[in-house]
């Protein structure tokens, strides 16, 4: 599959999953192979000096197009998009950026020859009615956010593109993602990674959900191997396409405060919980992702110790560099 891309568009590229996934990109195909394009944000300092970039708004079709055409895109990795805390204080900005966006980014693919397309569901799909242990790849999709209506509608448009107009559209349903580079963007998971920072900068942080709290989390280096897994695999293993059910670790705010403890004794937590409660309690606790794996050999890589332990490790050093403000 590698050979099949030779130019790659990201969208939101200078989010917390497109920073690091433009980097990996760039580094399997080429720098000049991979444009990373974003809204307002300033990219970081390695990705203006590692290739292309430009700014957009994905709700105004030409902005993006002209990126296709100018740089004769083929494979486009759709990552912007409003998440869920944002999302409930911005509906309207929500839908926008989200479907309409989605809509665009569809709609230049199926004009322009573009090969294939990457969007991203969320386990914000699942709501009212889906079981909320071992939630299953096929179930009730009832979301109670307007972050995840839209991820619903997503999967159906990109599903309904596939099938009408023989577009290549593939998705995972990402859970809560942590990364040790970029900040999180605004996400009923933000807490998995603020918590981190807090630790190494206070030793104390103040959680957002309750302590029994459950959710399914990945890792960022197992969010990037998913997300290129899939793409690089044969159409004709997949039976599903846009809305794949993806499971790395679930753990309460309680057992990862406790694990960073073994790190960093001193460290407390307090939890008074906020709106994002009731948006945490509409989701899953642990997700089953058997057709990823059946259908493209997904295994993480990470669980709550490996991934705390690396966390802190590379916040650390980041910390004694000065780079954590």
């Amino acid at each position: 599959m590698k050979s099949d891309m030779k130019r790659i568009l990201v969208t939101g590229a200078f989010g917390q999953i497109g920073s690091e996934l433009t980097m990996e990109l760039r580094e399997r195909y080429g720098n000049d192979n991979v444009v990373a394009v974003g809204h307002r944000t300033k990219p970081s300092e390695k990705m203006l000096n590692s290739g292309p970039f430009g700014f957009v708004d994905v709700t105004k079709r030409e902005t993006v197009e002209e990126f296709v055409k100018k740089h004769d895109v083929d494979t486009i990795y759709h990552l912007a998009a409003v998440l869920s805390a944002v999302g409930e204080k911005k509906p309207q900005l929500a839908w926008e950026v989200n479907i309409d966006g989605l809509y665009n980014i569809l709609e230049i693919a199926r004009e322009n020859g573009i090969v294939r397309v990457f969007w991203p569901s969320s386990i914000a799909v699942f709501g009212l009615g889906a079981p909320r242990r071992n939630t299953p790849q096929e179930t009730v999709l009832r979301p109670k956010t307007v972050y995840g209506v839209s991820k619903v509608a997503g999967e159906l448009l990109c599903d309904y593109y596939f099938r009408r107009f023989g577009l290549d559209v593939r998705g995972v349903r990402y859970p809560g993602i942590i990364s040790s580079e970029t900040p999180p963007g605004g996400g009923a998971t933000d807490y998995a990674v603020e918590i981190f920072y807090e630790a190494i900068k206070h030793k104390r942080y103040t959680c957002f959900v309750r302590e029994d709290t459950v959710l399914p989390m990945m890792y960022m280096p197992d969010c990037i191997k998913a997300t290129i897994q899939l793409m690089e695999a044969n159409l004709s293993q997949l039976k599903h396409h846009s809305d794949f059910n993806l499971a790395g670790m679930s753990f309460s705010a309680g057992e990862l405060a406790a694990e960073i403890r073994k790190h960093i004794p001193e460290f407390t937590c307090e939890y008074r919980p906020d709106f994002r409660q009731e948006i945490a309690d509409s989701w899953p606790m642990s997700i089953d992702d058997g057709a990823a794996r059946e259908e493209w050999g997904w295994r993480p890589s990470y669980d709550l110790a490996t991934m705390t332990k690396d966390m802190l490790e590379k916040l650390k050093k980041r910390y004694m560099e000065g780079q954590l403000k």
